[in-house]
């Protein structure tokens, strides 16, 4: 996803969170949400993201990392690895996508419609009711911005409905997402580590390890989580250093370093890794007990 956003310097005092997108995308919206008093700061792509949170641009940065339909956003898994950021936090956003249109058009005299690759393959069923030809672009609220400059009612987009807003869209169909499940997990990065109290709520752990070169020794590595009782909610694996066998690992437990099933077994996990980093503590999202 790409934009023509970039982030600016600070005024003093200002509390900034960082996106990827231009104004009106999903990741705009979600830190609307979560941080409705700070100042959301556009970013041309997630690198400048990390960035602007690394030169102190900005004090935050809200970055998609999962999503229910597509899966995991692949650039974000290989970043966190090498970044000097810390997770402080995670967000759901359940994805609603709007069809629009420049004040006046219709339905019936579309012809294309403009939007992400991501959310073109997420609503096949309106375009292909409609006859439509899907155009991809750069980035959903990105699509707005190109129809609403283009003026042309034969030319649609698909993006959230903060875009029409934006950029002063007529709203043509509501909610036309394939799936009703769409939902994006995003994390919140920050430059400082700021680890959550243990005791205060469910809690997330996050971080990286790399196995041995033993024989199974990543069965070994996970075997403390399962003989202590820890759940662990993802695990993804990297390349390392161009080679095809997979040695780098980020995961993901429900608990605290200082609940004892967790801390026993990340203690086991050390006698099978050459390195463990924990990338954060944080509060889990509501969302997950839903």
């Amino acid at each position: 996803m790409t934009s023509s956003a970039s982030p600016a310097t600070p005024s003093p005092g200002a509390r900034r969170i960082a996106y990827q997108g231009e104004p009106g995308a999903n990741s705009h919206l979600v830190c609307q949400q979560a941080y409705p008093d700070w100042e959301a700061v556009p970013c041309a792509s997630f690198e400048d993201a990390f960035a602007a949170v690394e030169g102190g641009d900005a004090d935050l940065a809200m970055i998609p990392i999962d999503n229910s339909i597509a899966g995991r956003v692949a650039d974000i898994h290989h970043f966190l690895p090498t970044s000097s950021l810390h997770i402080v936090g995670e967000r759901f956003l359940r994805i609603q996508f709007s069809l629009m249109a420049t004040p006046g058009a219709d339905v019936t005299g579309l012809r294309t419609v403009h939007s992400h690759v991501h959310a073109l393959g997420q609503c096949r069923g309106v375009i292909r009711e409609l006859g439509l030809t899907p155009i991809v672009s750069g980035d959903t609220a990105g699509a707005a911005r190109e129809v609403a400059e283009a003026a042309d009612p034969t030319q649609a987009a698909i993006a959230p409905p903060l875009a029409a807003e934006i950029y002063g869209l007529e709203v043509l169909r509501d909610e036309i997402e394939d799936e009703d499940h769409n939902t994006t997990r995003f994390i919140v990065l920050s430059r400082d580590y700021d680890e959550a109290p243990r005791g205060n709520g469910p809690i997330v752990t996050t971080f990286i390890f790399n196995v041995r070169n033993l024989p199974a020794a990543l069965y070994k590595a996970l075997g403390g989580f399962a003989t202590n009782g820890v759940n662990m909610t993802k695990l993804e694996s990297y390349m390392v250093g161009g080679h095809f066998t997979a040695t780098q690992f980020l995961a993901e437990v429900d608990g605290h370093p200082d609940d004892p099933p967790v801390r026993n077994a990340l203690e086991e996990l050390t006698f099978f890794t050459t390195e463990v980093k924990v990338l954060g503590v944080y509060p889990a999202d509501a969302f997950r007990a839903e």
